[in-house]
């Protein structure tokens, strides 16, 4: 029998999803998402170059930045300055990964696009919010380079959107609160385009291994809140930008 959610959500329901657009005035474009209490601040910026390995191919690039601000969560952590963690390695990583996913690099020509997820509260679920979030100022950033003549065309292709399921004593719970999140048996990242498509899936037993049938279930609920989020990106850009 499921447990009841600390918030009193059903096992398979998205918490509240909000993108505020417009959020700052500098930079490309920039977007509020939260997840819930989960807030993340995604900033574009766009600039002529690329990494050397591709310099004379014809093609962009697109990277990511990931932090959480000291007081993200209940106790503050120091900032990542000189080193970054493992952990927001990997997390940019998987962002940027993710949002790549989304374009074509040769219509984007020879620019960089940097994708910036700072976190302003945590509430689990981050990573997901980044990439949900980070697609929708990705759609404003180019917008904002076809109207300053740096684009002659949109180099996107799919859109992009995530979210996380976990199992907790054997039940599927979706898009999970970090009360659910620190106890849960084992956690799944899940990033699809608009075909429904996988672009990465990171699963982790934090406590117990997992079963192939609870794994097809997992991703089944994850594909239907990953329709739910691909709508409400759609709502967010055909809305107002405030």
């Amino acid at each position: 029998m499921p447990l009841p959610r600390p918030d009193g959500r059903e096992p398979n329901q998205l918490r509240p999803i909000h993108f505020q657009r417009g959020y700052t005035k500098y930079g490309a474009a920039s977007v509020l998402t939260s997840f819930g209490d989960t807030r993340v601040l995604c900033t574009v910026s766009i600039q002529e170059g690329v990494p050397r390995f591709l310099e004379g191919t014809g093609k962009g690039w697109l990277t990511a930045e990931y932090r959480m601000l000291p007081n993200a969560t209940d106790r503050r952590h120091s900032r990542e300055l000189l080193k970054l963690s493992g952990r927001t390695q990997e997390i940019q990583r998987l962002i940027g990964r993710s949002l790549r996913a989304s374009l074509d690099l040769q219509k984007l020509g020879e620019l960089t696009i940097t994708v910036d997820a700072d976190v302003l509260q945590a509430d689990a679920g981050t990573r997901t919010a980044s990439i949900t979030g980070g697609y929708v100022a990705l759609v404003d950033a180019v917008e904002w380079a076809i109207a300053k003549g740096l684009l002659a065309e949109s180099p996107l292709r799919d859109r992009i959107a995530a979210v996380s399921v976990g199992l907790l004593q054997g039940e599927v719970y979706l898009d999970l609160c970090y009360e659910e999140d620190s106890q849960a048996d084992v956690d799944l990242n899940v990033v699809m385009n608009q075909r429904l498509e996988a672009i990465e899936i990171q699963g982790t037993a934090e406590h117990q291994s997992f079963s192939r049938a609870q794994l097809n279930q997992m991703l089944e609920v994850a594909e239907t809140a990953i329709e739910q989020l691909l709508s409400a990106q759609e709502e967010a850009l055909h809305g107002s930008s405030s």
